[in-house]
């Protein structure tokens, strides 16, 4: 035979293949699920840069449909300016991180106090009174019959 597979030949490539899919899938079993409830990371002063530099570039450029031409742009433009010119996007970025991590230290505590399942951030105290107002809803129907 000119050129053709063998029986064998296939057998090993459907067994290596089979050993592949197996394997894969005990990776992704491995892996933890991820916290919908986990705040994110804040943007970095460059991203946060991005994030106006993007409305400038669609405005001066709105037949452009390339995401890394802006990104490209962006990058050369961030680099050429001075640490002054950088000062607003550094002060964002700080006080987007500074509110991150109360964000995760109250998140880090509702974990470690075991109450990562909470309905609401509401205190216990707005709870409470909610509690007591249909109590007393539920009075005043029985006294009207």
């Amino acid at each position: 035979m000119k050129g053709g597979r063998s029986k064998a030949d296939s057998r090993n490539t459907d067994a290596k293949l089979k050993r592949k899919g197996a394997g894969a899938g005990t990776k992704a079993s491995k892996k933890a699920a991820k916290d919908p409830n986990k705040p994110k990371r804040p943007a970095s002063a460059f991203f946060v840069f991005m994030e106006d530099f993007r409305k400038q570039y669609k405005e001066a450029h709105p037949n452009n449909k390339s995401v890394a031409a802006v990104g490209k742009a962006g990058g050369d433009k961030w680099k050429s300016m001075s640490e002054a010119e950088k000062a607003p996007f550094v002060a964002k970025a700080e006080k987007r991180k500074t509110e991150y991590n109360k964000d995760m230290a109250a998140y880090n505590k509702r974990l470690a106090g075991g109450n990562a399942d909470d309905e609401s951030d509401k205190s216990k105290s707005e709870v409470n009174d909610e509690d007591e107002e249909d109590e007393s809803d539920g009075d005043e129907e029985d006294d009207d019959e």
